[in-house]
């Protein structure tokens, strides 16, 4: 079987790749993290040393990196750690990728783009990142580009899965409160980790390599994405529509957020390779497995 080096294993894409590929008769999966757990291997990407002699020992046919810090606003006050993680990082598994003969699958984000868009991103669109996530990001992707022979690289957006997402933060204060008040000036579309587990999966085994845009389809804003939300769950809080500038005011914030950042999958139509479920059904599908 071919073996699938998978970091940040424990976090909400890790999870959902697993998922993903359980029973696999193709693949055989070797979790890590940087703290161990079950059936998790301890790895810490930033050091170049330890990623190269674990890639030499179990001779991947791909690394799939799950591994970032997302933490946005804290990023503006730790640049060097952003860096680590988010840059270094995947260049270390870039240069263990070619050492190895490895594919690697490298996953980015919106935030790479200023957000001051009237059409959606496609992969051909100049970057121009905000924050220090967005900018760490986009170094992550260029070391990717640099050292890595063979790899995809999926930039997602608003992503929600198994772990710590808006999703639940919204449902969990729906338990308390009878509002909450979320922006409606920020664009963008929800996406499914069983959407982008799926995307990964299906461009694994090819040679399609590069970048791709990799989102649900459709678009719509934080505000009526908690509605919706909140319908399908049942619940009857109210959602209020501030402006960015409404909400900072009561919520200072540290960085930027994009206030436009719908992707194009466009590279993915243009090679026929996967086309991803509206939100619409993948947030339905999400909140009906929850079984709330």
């Amino acid at each position: 079987m071919k073996k699938l080096l998978i970091t940040g294993s424990n976090g909400q894409l890790g999870r959902a790749i697993n998922l993903e590929l359980a029973g696999s008769s193709e693949f055989e999966l070797y979790n890590t993290d940087v703290a161990e757990g079950d059936g998790i291997h301890s790895l810490d990407i930033t050091d170049v040393d330890a990623v190269t002699s674990l890639a030499r020992e179990i001779k991947p046919y791909a690394i799939i990196n799950c591994a970032a810090y997302t933490a946005v606003d804290a990023q503006e006050k730790d640049r060097d750690l952003s860096y680590k993680i988010n840059a270094i990082g995947p260049r270390n598994l870039a240069i263990a990728a070619t050492d190895t003969g490895a594919k690697l699958v490298h996953v980015s984000t919106d935030y790479v783009f200023p957000g001051n868009a009237s059409k959606p991103y496609t992969e051909f669109d100049e970057v121009g990142p905000v924050s220090a996530y967005g900018i760490t990001k986009l170094a992550g992707e260029n070391f990717v580009k640099q050292f890595a022979k063979d790899f995809f690289i999926l930039r997602t957006a608003w992503l929600y899965g198994d772990g710590k997402n808006f999703v639940k933060t919204m449902l969990r204060l729906s338990e308390n409160h009878s509002e909450v008040s979320v922006v409606k000036d920020q664009l963008g579309t929800p996406t499914s980790t069983k959407e982008l587990a799926r995307a990964i999966h299906t461009l694994l085994p090819t040679e399609n390599y590069g970048l791709f845009h990799a989102t649900c389809e459709g678009d719509t804003n934080w505000a009526d994405f908690t509605e919706e939300i909140f319908r399908l769950a049942g619940k009857d809080t109210k959602v209020n529509h501030v402006t960015t500038a409404e909400y900072t005011a009561k919520n200072p914030q540290s960085a930027p957020r994009p206030a436009y950042s719908i992707l194009d999958n466009y590279m993915l139509r243009l090679t026929g390779s996967y086309t991803f479920a509206d939100w619409h059904d993948a947030i339905a599908d999400y909140i009906k497995n929850l079984n709330i």
